[in-house]
């Protein structure tokens, strides 16, 4: 009940067209009923037509003497049933006499002008509830996107390393899907269907309670049937939401990673990678599917039962003359038989509610779960970045495993260039994470100009700083807005300068359409040299006053590596500078080197005085530049 309540509040921004909506379908119930009630006037015609003809006024009149009579006994308290039945007659006769004639043609000519304006009435109704029921679940849909995307966004990078993108994706598509499910059941089956099966009910009930109380029997195992697969479908469904999110995550694995996949053969792996996890999704979705279809002809075939046992019973009330007549027999079972479907109805839509609750659980999973990085309440706003960045006794680990960074101490004047190196695993990146605050240091902390990184806005802060990466990320997008992106409307003339900057706008001006060439997804139509120079671009438009690299130049040919260098060379005059290197070449003239280890600062200065001292540094520089067998690695190095 607590997560349905929590899907309804997303519905309570658009009460107003609901409660249009709800009004729109008791009207439709209710001109449901009355259809079903025109079965009188056009029995009276067919079987005791002199009933509705105005020239037997006294067989129409004589109702009313009867109902006056019973009306008087109705002051004893006793005599409910007879009030009950002297209403009955009362309807009955205004009925009549709403449709009395001269002629059986022209009783048969108003009955037929009623139904087909009634019917209109309520076609328009179900229309316009229809309408406003798709206005809200579409709505409550877009909003539920809406705030995954913006909740994902602002979740930490930690939250990402224990997620495959294609069940995040699996969430925010298929599973906000699976919600509509359950508003539709909701509004345009439960609430509609449970009116018209009440409405119904109710006719019955005033026409006989005595065979109503019949139909009772069979309520309690209806009711309880619905809770128990209601019950077992939430769980199901769960599971399938489960294999859907493998069957997306294997597909974009697979789109993501297809250059590898062809170019080891692995098309043949990853297709039965992919057809198991559809015939998972297919074992699962067809569990489900047996027990909620089931659900419905077990209640139909319940209410079947009672309805029998009401026709036996009361057909043989009509036949021996009882309380209830032939017309009105009639009509009461045209009642039951009517609340059948809506009740079918009713256990359907409860099995596509446990399926769309079982979906709202874990899209709000994702919601409820709260970013580790946040800006602290009612933090500054840093500015400017003037004097120096600090890390006192920085110690990091990520939740599994042990520690990445031990008592880091570092300082970082403006204006200089300080160059990490390492070997793999020594945590380079790590490093330079923690200053955009990616991550925050498990003990220590990082100051920029003596305040506390935590104890700034976060936005703020990002926003002095510029960063390059040796995955470069573009979007399917133009060229312009690429270079322009996080600064809307920049000038066409600054970007091209930024560009130029760059050593891109030579390749972007050949490209058919220039700046608005788009360069698809993640930028696979241009080469890994000019993605880099793209990403250049962009930092050098920011402007920002520190930089980060993070290998920036590795993974590019001899030329690439050129142009993407003398680049970088445009982009650092006068900033602050925090770079990994893979190609020690690239980093000779940096003020300082830091050399990493075991998560420790085990070698610092320049290049000439760490070749000098023959430690870590110069082993890692004689791997690259020296002919002839590796040198073994110095001890305590």
């Amino acid at each position: 009940m607590r997560l349905f309540l929590r899907l309804m509040s997303y519905v309570r921004p658009y009460w107003r067209r609901l409660l249009a909506a709800l009004v729109c379908m008791a009207i439709f119930a209710v001109l449901s009923g009355v259809t079903l009630g025109m079965i009188l006037p056009f029995m009276n015609m067919l079987f005791q037509q002199e009933e509705l003809l105005e020239g037997g006024p006294e067989s129409v009149a004589a109702p009313l003497a009867v109902l006056s009579a019973e009306e008087e006994s109705a002051e004893d308290p006793s005599s409910v049933v007879g009030t009950v039945d002297s209403l009955k007659d009362d309807v009955r006769t205004r009925v009549l006499t709403l449709f009395a004639s001269n002629t059986p043609q022209r009783v048969l000519g108003k009955i037929c002008i009623a139904l087909l304006v009634m019917f209109l009435v309520k076609s328009i109704f179900g229309y316009l509830q229809a309408v406003l029921i798709i206005s809200v679940e579409q709505s409550v849909i877009r909003d539920l996107r809406n705030g995954l995307f913006t909740k994902l966004t602002e979740l930490s990078l930690s939250f990402y390393h224990g997620q495959r993108s294609g069940q995040l994706i699996s969430r925010v598509t298929n599973d906000v899907f699976l919600v509509r499910r359950a508003l539709v059941a909701t509004f345009a089956s439960l609430f509609r269907e449970a009116l018209l099966a009440f409405l119904y009910l109710g006719l019955a009930f005033w026409i006989s309670w005595r065979l109503s109380l019949i139909t009772l029997v069979v309520l309690p195992p209806i009711v309880l049937l619905i809770g128990k697969v209601g019950q077992r479908l939430r769980r199901r469904s769960a599971r399938i939401q489960e294999k859907m999110a493998d069957v997306t995550s294997t597909l974009q694995e697979a789109i993501s990673g297809i250059r590898v996949v062809k170019a080891f053969g692995m098309e043949e792996y990853e297709r039965r990678r992919f057809f198991e996890n559809t015939r998972d999704f297919f074992r699962a979705t067809i569990r489900m599917e047996l027990l909620s279809v089931l659900a419905s002809p077990l209640t139909e075939y319940l209410g079947v039962i009672g309805v029998v046992l009401v026709l036996w019973i009361g057909a043989r009330e009509v036949l021996v003359g009882g309380a209830v007549s032939a017309d009105w027999f009639l009509i009461f079972l045209a009642a039951l038989l009517s609340a059948m479907n809506p009740l079918r109805n009713v256990s359907r839509a409860n099995s596509e509610l446990q399926v769309g609750l079982a979906a709202a659980a874990r899209v709000f999973e994702i919601l409820d779960t709260r970013p580790r990085i946040v800006s602290r309440p009612g933090a500054p706003v840093i500015g400017s970045f003037e004097k120096r960045i600090a890390y006192e006794d920085v110690s990091f680990s990520y939740d599994r495993g042990g520690e990445v960074l031990t008592s880091v101490d570092l300082e970082v004047g403006r204006g200089e260039v300080v160059a990490v190196v390492g070997p793999s695993g020594a945590g380079k990146s790590t490093l330079l994470d923690l200053l955009p605050r990616l991550f925050d240091p498990t003990s220590g902390r990082i100051t920029i100009d003596g305040q506390d990184l935590r104890d700034v806005g976060l936005a703020s802060l990002r926003r002095l700083m510029g960063i390059v990466t040796q995955e470069t990320i573009l979007f399917n997008d133009t060229v312009r807005n690429n270079i322009a992106y996080g600064l809307e409307g920049a000038p066409y003339e600054v970007v091209e300068a930024a560009a130029k900057a760059a050593n891109a706008h030579g390749f972007i001006s050949a490209m058919p359409q220039g700046y608005d060439t788009e360069i698809g997804e993640r930028g696979v139509m241009i080469s890994g040299g000019e993605r880099q120079r793209i990403a250049i671009a962009r930092a050098i438009l920011k402007n920002p006053p520190i930089l980060i690299f993070d290998e920036a130049t590795s993974s590019l040919d001899t030329e690439s590596e050129r142009l993407v260098q003398e680049a970088i060379e445009h982009l650092l005059a006068g900033r602050t500078v925090l770079l990994i290197a893979h190609r020690l070449s690239t980093i000779r003239n940096a003020d300082r080197i830091l050399v990493l280890d075991g998560g420790k600062i085990v070698e610092q200065g320049s290049h000439e005085e760490l070749l000098a001292a023959g430690g870590l540094y110069r082993h890692l520089y004689d791997m690259q530049f020296r002919d002839g067998p590796v040198p073994p690695r110095p001890e305590g190095g």
